[in-house]
């Protein structure tokens, strides 16, 4: 590891302190230049994933194409009860919307680490003085420790059925209702229209129901999403549905809140789970000397006795975060093997090094 560098001896007056690292972590010291070059590594590795996830997305929505175009042209290349195909490539390519929305959560969970990276330390970068948002670290962090998707179900579902499904399954409807009236021959009724689209036991009538209460359903589906917007992995457009009917504000705030309150570039806030240790030893200032060394957190000591041997025991109180347990226990193993760690969780620490008293 590079050494830091100071100016010559001779001139004490151009002399500089050297820096204080900018991370400790477990006995070594985390330098400027060698955070940035990790955060760059880690930057390309989830640019990366996300890329890995975009392409089955793709791939998704490939299958169903092929599978829509092989479907249609066997469907109006036979005069006989060949609409049950378009029927049943239907359900397949609901089953494709559920593979593709569950890709799609996963894409957005490392978008949105992409996104972390690229609003609050590249963009903080560009804009000196380097000020990240207080809570980008630890939402980071939370979504490393526990990854959770950044989006429900319901948003990725819907999202991906209006960008690719809608307009397959609003195709393959069209191919159906045309099949069902002009073959062999048009038909004059609707009671015959709806004979045709008799399969089995099952009467046309029936299956016009249930065609179109699943049409509407998926409508609706695709248009009660729209108001959620939790994705951060793509740019979120306004939607043009009800451009000119005056109820757009109705289903999504306007463009400004959008963008730069409640909307697109929103991320939400995350922070590890915080803990209240208590240590148990007989070398309390040599114990709480070395947590405050190697983790830099405040320790309180409280005096106390041991019952069962009536000797003078102390009892050092300290607040950390979920990564950091493992760190106090083996402060104080290297200071005391024989001390006594206990750890329970806090509901809520505020205060300097956690969550803001104005919050």
């Amino acid at each position: 590891m590079a050494s830091d560098q100071t100016f010559p001896r001779d001139d004490p007056a151009r002399e500089r302190p050297i820096r204080e690292p900018v991370w400790r972590f477990r006995g070594y010291e985390l330098r400027a230049s060698e955070f940035t070059t990790a955060m760059i590594h880690f930057y390309r590795g989830e640019i990366h994933r996300a890329n890995t996830w975009r392409n089955r997305l793709d791939a998704t929505t490939n299958w169903a194409i092929v599978t829509t175009a092989a479907v249609i042209s066997f469907a109006l290349a036979n005069a006989s009860n060949s609409h049950a195909a378009l029927l049943i490539d239907m359900a397949l390519i609901l089953i494709f919307l559920w593979i593709e929305a569950r890709r799609y959560r996963y894409f957005e969970l490392f978008s949105y680490r992409v996104r972390l990276l690229e609003t609050d330390f590249f963009a903080a970068m560009l804009v000196p003085p380097f000020q990240p948002s207080p809570d980008w670290a630890e939402t980071l962090a939370t979504s490393l420790l526990r990854p959770k998707f950044p989006i429900s179900n319901w948003e990725a579902i819907g999202r991906r059925l209006r960008r690719n499904y809608l307009a397959i399954l609003g195709i393959l409807l069209l191919v159906w209702c045309f099949k069902l009236y002009s073959l062999p021959l048009p038909a004059l009724s609707f009671s015959e229209f709806a004979a045709r689209a008799t399969i089995g036991p099952v009467q046309g009538q029936t299956i016009l129901l249930v065609v179109g209460i699943i049409a509407l359903f998926l409508v609706g589906l695709a248009l009660a999403t729209t108001r959620l917007q939790d994705a951060t992995g793509e740019v979120l457009e306004q939607p043009q549905v009800f451009k000119g009917l005056g109820i757009e504000r109705v289903l999504r705030p306007s463009p400004h809140d959008r963008v730069y309150g409640t909307g697109i570039w929103q991320r939400p806030t995350a922070r590890r789970d915080e803990f209240m240790t208590m240590v148990i030893t007989d070398k309390g200032a040599a114990v709480a000397e070395k947590v405050m060394q190697d983790l830099n957190r405040g320790v309180t000591a409280l005096h106390g006795e041991g019952m069962y041997t009536a000797s003078a025991r102390q009892v050092l109180l300290c607040a950390l975060t979920e990564t950091e347990i493992d760190d106090v226990k083996r402060a104080v193993r290297a200071v005391d093997p024989e001390g006594f760690v206990i750890v329970l969780p806090a509901s809520e620490i505020a205060g300097r090094g956690f969550q803001p008293f104005e919050e």
